[in-house]
């Protein structure tokens, strides 16, 4: 009989299986083309070995802010940190499974309330306090890199967290290339409603190229 592993166990191992870019990761640049309705932007992007971000080439503020966004966004979540910088202040409790065999595991400590479901080794439910905002991110597909799983498809959603009114939703489709030794966002769909009405937003991201490692 398999002994059942604990809750912070299980999520360890999920939060190990996240796909994350190394020390060695030495940026990129690339072209973007930002389309919201019927409106297109196009430019250049870099990324920076410290994940720090820039844009040129869009005169738009706001869309330029959009894309800012996105490349912080995207940067943030490749950032490798390990389970005890992260959570070393958090204890965790398993909750309940569900249909599909999802498990999950409840958060005291500092991220007291904060909640997430593992399944196949992967967090698929993410439901956290921040800035005064419930925010609830379900994972419908990923992406087996190899060397850790990335999110395909998924949805988030933000309530009050006083009075638990919804905020707003929307729905992700991410894609990814390999270039080099790392993989990299290609292309962001953001589905959402906007005055009512169902609109989308698409970030595409192409000639994509690795920077130069500085030599020591």
């Amino acid at each position: 009989m398999t002994e059942q592993k604990s809750a912070r166990e299980l999520f360890q191992a999920a939060y190990e299986n996240r796909y994350t870019w190394d020390k060695n990761f030495p940026g990129y640049t690339g072209d973007v083309r930002l389309q919201q309705g019927d409106e297109a932007y196009t430019g250049t992007i870099r990324i920076n070995p410290d994940l720090s971000v820039e844009v040129t080439g869009v005169d738009d503020k706001s869309a330029k802010d959009d894309i800012l966004n996105q490349l912080r966004e995207i940067s943030i979540h490749r950032v490798r940190r390990t389970f005890e910088e992260s959570h070393s202040k958090n204890t965790f409790e398993l909750g309940e499974t569900d249909e599909t065999g999802a498990v999950e595991i409840l958060v005291s400590g500092k991220a007291m309330g904060d909640r997430y479901k593992i399944r196949d080794n992967e967090v698929c439910l993410v439901h956290r306090h921040i800035h005064g905002v419930v925010v609830t991110i379900n994972t419908f597909s990923s992406l087996d890199t190899g060397e850790g799983y990335l999110a395909h498809r998924y949805d988030s959603v933000y309530h009050d967290v006083k009075t638990g009114e919804l905020k707003g939703a929307s729905e992700f489709e991410d894609s990814y290339e390999k270039v080099g030794d790392y993989y990299i966002m290609t292309r962001r769909v953001i589905r959402s409603e906007q005055d009512g009405k169902p609109g989308s937003t698409e970030f595409a991201f192409s000639n994509v190229k690795l920077l130069q490692p500085v030599a020591v």
